[in-house]
């Protein structure tokens, strides 16, 4: 998903939100001829993602400044750790540094984050997931973190494969708990996607799995649900789609929700609560 255009776009967009008729500080004192190093280090541990953007920034300023990495995204560091450095023209590395550091500081935060929810259920066979609560227009560099931490990615948009969840399933079947109308709204729905269409379906409780499963869906969402009717849900699709939990997932909670047998965790938090990690820039004179 991250791919170099998308990086290039946003990241020259975040260049020209920062500077947009150059860096007047820069300009005014810094000699034209001045070359800095600026080496990236971290002030607190945790797992490292954007490298590639980090050099964006530093790139799509001026192409003459090099950037070397010192680990890759994924790997873990140490406070104090010397994880990247940019040499070149002053004015460009300085003009760049605050943009560079503000997207791998918040990559680097969101895979911090996952990566301590994955550690939570690494005993089991559950995968952490994310969603869609990401910051509009950095959906990719978000879940693009949330991999570095070790997790994967739910769908990316809503045209890549159909959820329908409980607002949806109120507006389609219109307040009836009939199960066979249930079933019968959800086949029609899905007899009009393509065959290669992935069909996930959220339930808020224990009596709608039966209708959901009899549509033919392939996944089902257990929102919300308690640890025991998490357990009882798993029993009764008996491997006959894949089971996710979702709502109100923590870090103190997603082991136990983990060890129902759930084969996939939602996690919103992942994207819209992940602190940025402190992450600094050491400026020297080259």
């Amino acid at each position: 998903m991250l791919t170099p255009r998308i990086i290039d776009r946003a990241v020259g967009a975040a260049l020209d939100e920062d500077a947009p008729w150059g860096d007047l500080t820069a300009e005014a004192f810094l000699p034209v001829d001045a070359i800095a190093r600026a080496e990236l280090v971290a002030r607190e541990p945790g797992v490292f993602s954007g490298g590639e953007v980090f050099a964006a920034a530093f790139r799509l300023t001026d192409p003459s400044v090099s950037v070397s990495m010192r680990i890759a995204d994924g790997d873990a560091f140490a406070a104090g750790s010397a994880i990247a450095a940019a040499t070149g023209p002053a004015r460009a590395v300085l003009t760049a540094e605050r943009v560079g550091l503000n997207f791998v500081q918040r990559m680097s935060g969101v895979a911090t984050l996952t990566a301590r929810y994955v550690a939570e259920v690494a005993h089991t066979d559950a995968r952490i997931v994310d969603t869609r609560k990401t910051t509009p227009g950095l959906r990719a560099f978000e879940r693009h973190a949330v991999r570095s931490g070790g997790g994967f990615n739910h769908r990316f948009s809503l045209s890549d494969a159909v959820m329908a969840k409980d607002n949806h399933l109120a507006v389609l079947t219109a307040g009836t708990e009939d199960e066979a109308a249930l079933t019968a709204a959800l086949r029609a729905g899905i007899a009009r996607l393509s065959h290669t269409a992935h069909v996930e379906i959220e339930v808020d409780r224990l009596s709608q799995i039966p209708p959901v499963l009899a549509a033919g869906a392939h996944t089902i969402m257990l929102d919300n649900f308690s640890l025991e009717d998490l357990r009882a849900g798993v029993e009764l699709i008996a491997g006959r789609a894949v089971v996710e939990a979702s709502g109100g997932v923590t870090l103190e909670t997603v082991r136990a929700i983990a060890e129902t047998g759930v084969d996939v965790i939602s996690v919103g938090a992942l994207t819209h609560s992940a602190p940025s990690l402190d992450l600094g820039l050491d400026v020297t004179v080259a």
